[in-house]
């Protein structure tokens, strides 16, 4: 698998890069999204239902599912628990990082499911 460092460089280079404030939400639950997102630098809270479910760290994504679901919508919220340098990548992006860096498909992959698993263990 790939480490942190390595999925932040493959986001660096592949995207656009924002900052977030501590507190301030970077996407709503039932919203439309047309990016993904990886954490260069901060911490993010994954809320469903306005509950914190997950902290997320530098170098993990999220988001992604807006991305391979054909209704685009968002699961949940996310929201900056500290100040944040977030990297987002488009769909064209997204295939040509899974195209040319097989193995940043599996850390996506493994993301959606460890939060998979994550959320079936609060059930």
């Amino acid at each position: 698998m790939l480490k942190p460092v390595e999925t932040v460089k493959i986001l660096q280079n592949n995207s656009h890069i924002k900052s977030f404030r501590a507190g301030e939400i970077i996407f709503h639950q039932g919203t439309e999204g047309n990016v993904m997102y990886g954490i260069i630098d901060g911490e993010v809270e994954m809320l469903v239902n306005d509950k914190v479910v997950e902290t997320i760290k530098q170098g993990d994504v999220f988001g992604q599912g807006a991305l391979v679901h054909s209704d685009n919508l968002r699961t949940s919220t996310a929201k900056a628990k500290t100040d944040c340098q977030i990297a987002c990548l488009d769909q064209q992006g997204f295939l040509f990082a899974v195209q040319e860096t097989p193995m940043f498909a599996l850390e996506v992959m493994r993301s959606y499911s460890d939060r998979l698993r994550h959320l079936k263990l609060l059930i």
